[in-house]
């Protein structure tokens, strides 16, 4: 009863492919600078997580929450997904995503050092180069998508 009224209001169907449509991957996306950026912040988060689990529990949820947040920008990215939601600024969410992760990964990284176990020292170091990652992305960011909008407002 439901599907033939749910056939008469959508538009006629071109096979599988058509309702997957929506959520088709950018493959070239994969191997874009910014799609390397956070495949590479993506696994080094997943890293830090693991030696968390191993050493000091007590700091992998903030390496949990960061991963499923670069998870779905990853997500959105790939699949171009963010352009559905036009009100939000994604390059400013990206650079503030990115800012707080060097935020949150500094000091869970030099709080996770004072253990001195070995996967906690492993964890900082991993820390230590995400965070360096994640300040290249938010430089990237920057110069890429935001300070070319601050020029052309100040032109007109």
């Amino acid at each position: 009863m439901f599907s033939a009224w749910n056939r008469r209001d959508r538009p006629p169907e071109e096979g599988a492919a058509a309702e997957l449509q929506g959520f088709a991957v950018d493959k070239t996306f994969f191997s874009s600078l910014k799609g390397i950026l956070l495949e590479t912040e993506l696994a080094l988060t997943f890293i830090i997580f693991i030696c968390f689990t191993a050493s000091i529990s007590a700091y992998m949820a903030a390496a949990l929450l960061e991963f499923l947040i670069t998870l779905t920008f990853l997500f959105f990215y790939a699949t171009q997904y963010y352009q559905r939601f036009d009100q939000l600024n994604w390059p400013c969410l990206d650079f503030l995503r990115c800012l707080s992760a060097i935020i949150i990964f500094l000091v869970v990284s030099f709080a996770a050092v004072t253990s001195r176990e070995g996967a906690a020292i492993a964890a900082f170091v991993f820390g230590i180069i995400l965070v360096s990652v994640f300040a290249y992305d938010a430089l990237k960011i920057y110069q890429t998508e935001m300070a070319p909008r601050a020029t052309q407002g100040t032109q007109q």
